[in-house]
């Protein structure tokens, strides 16, 4: 059984007034622990700093998007001796200000150096001191470079181009790729995953496609993962990656489109071979009572047939709605469910799901609900809050993203930090995008959660 804490009742004299402090050797309260089906449990809410909403990056654009994805940097992490923790996060936003319209915004992931001073009282911090337990800092920016230093772009794409001579027997060579338009062949990108490799090069998950790219350390891209049909969206029959395609599992009905699919690919040798498709699963997402779909906005790899996923609505501040009904980082485990890969439903004419009911054929992953970002217990905390009003103190809308670090204590060798951040969607008052002014009405900052949690790992 697991166990979910919703806070830890490790407080000094210095915590019971609000003063944050370190603490690695905190030790949870079991009286606040409640039960779910999977081996691990939370101490709760440690962390939160934000990123205002007008800082500017190194190109001169506004700095938003950046909880689209982040990743620990290898190697960064490390406990300090006055009890922090130290390290550098790389955050990568999706495709820059596009209230009005997709714009030609270049692909691109920043450095961000962080110290985090976990806070374990029960007492609420103001909003100015919760941001004491989590600093952050800007250090630099990397862009994204197709094929021949082109530069990305964030361009709805309008066009397709052409797959390159040797594919698929040629592991490098790029499959049909989503450009702009014929006359503007830059690779579009909405980027949405990051994953960093040991010799520098990194993924980078793209929800035009949806595809998989390989960049090499400098941002230039190395290789493109094209999923099975059945995932490539079209209109008419073909493929199409502009946004208002669909794809056929559920489509765009929040009512129909609870069932999504997590793939596995063999990676071990990129360079000499495509990398395979090994497994494939269907994932249950959660639903309101109206049957609407909390959509998946990230995944990130626990150990052994167990992944967090983060599933959502968009409430919260920079939405319409301050209000948000659910937010979790959510437990997933894989178990006996149905290894669906290399089946008819591959194919773009088997969906997994007709009209949101799921084929009779297939059993699906366990989902299991874990840490609740809405709890106002936690959120009360740090100073934060769900709902009205709003201001700089609301809950963001938009939480895209998952880190893990390890505690490094040895009375709990399976404890983590949980780092997640929140797309802010470039919402300020005093923006530059592309180098032209903007104000979006809003000053939505970029927010940052830490939680320290138990997870299912191996000894």
């Amino acid at each position: 059984m697991a166990q979910f804490y919703l806070l830890a009742a490790i407080v000094t004299a210095a915590l019971a007034l609000g003063s944050p402090t370190a603490r690695s050797d905190a030790t949870p309260d079991a009286s606040l622990a409640f039960s779910v089906q999977a081996d691990g449990k939370t101490f709760g809410l440690v962390g939160f700093g934000l990123i205002p909403s007008n800082f500017r990056e190194s190109t001169g654009d506004t700095l938003g998007g950046i909880g689209s994805a982040i990743a620990l940097r290898q190697g960064s992490f490390k406990a300090n001796h006055d009890g922090t923790f130290s390290g550098t996060l790389v955050v990568q936003p999706d495709r820059g200000f596009n209230v009005l319209t997709t714009i030609n915004y270049q692909g691109r992931q920043h450095d961000i150096d962080f110290v985090l001073s976990p806070y374990y009282g029960a007492a609420d911090l103001t909003f100015n001191q919760s941001q004491k337990t989590l600093n952050v800092t800007y250090k630099r920016t990397l862009l994204y470079k197709d094929r021949f230093g082109v530069k990305t772009s964030g361009l709805d794409p309008l066009g397709v181009r052409a797959a390159e001579l040797g594919y698929p027997l040629v592991a490098l060579a790029d499959p049909i790729v989503p450009i702009p338009n014929s006359s503007f062949s830059h690779l579009s990108m909405d980027n949405e995953g990051l994953v960093l490799n040991a010799d520098g090069t990194f993924w980078v998950s793209d929800e035009y496609g949806p595809y998989v790219y390989r960049f090499d350390a400098l941002g230039n891209l190395l290789q493109a993962i094209q999923p099975p049909a059945a995932i490539l969206p079209r209109i008419d029959g073909q493929a199409n990656f502009t946004s208002s395609a669909t794809v056929q599992d559920g489509g765009d009905d929040k009512t129909t489109s609870r069932y999504t699919r997590l793939l596995a690919y063999d990676i071990t040798a990129p360079l000499l071979k495509r990398p395979d498709l090994v497994a494939e699963y269907v994932v249950p997402l959660p639903q309101s009572k109206k049957n609407k779909t909390f959509a998946a906005s990230e995944i990130h790899f626990v150990s052994e047939g167990v992944f967090l996923v983060l599933s959502r609505d968009g409430n919260g501040h920079g939405d319409d709605d301050s209000e948000s009904s659910y937010k979790g980082i959510d437990l997933v485990m894989i178990g006996d469910a149905t290894d669906i890969h290399g089946s008819k439903f591959d194919n773009a004419l088997n969906p997994i799901a007709v009209n949101g009911t799921l084929n009779s054929q297939i059993k699906p992953v366990t989902y299991i609900p874990f840490v609740d970002m809405l709890n106002s217990t936690q959120l009360a905390r740090f100073g934060l809050h769900n709902g009205d009003p709003v201001d700089a103190t609301l809950i963001d809308g938009k939480w895209e993203s998952i880190a893990l670090a390890p505690v490094g204590d040895p009375k709990f060798p399976h404890d983590f930090f949980l780092f997640t951040a929140a797309d802010n969607d470039f919402l300020t008052t005093d923006g530059i995008s592309l180098g032209v002014p903007y104000n979006a009405g809003l000053d939505n900052d970029n927010q940052f959660l830490v939680y320290r949690v138990t997870l299912p790992t191996a000894q």
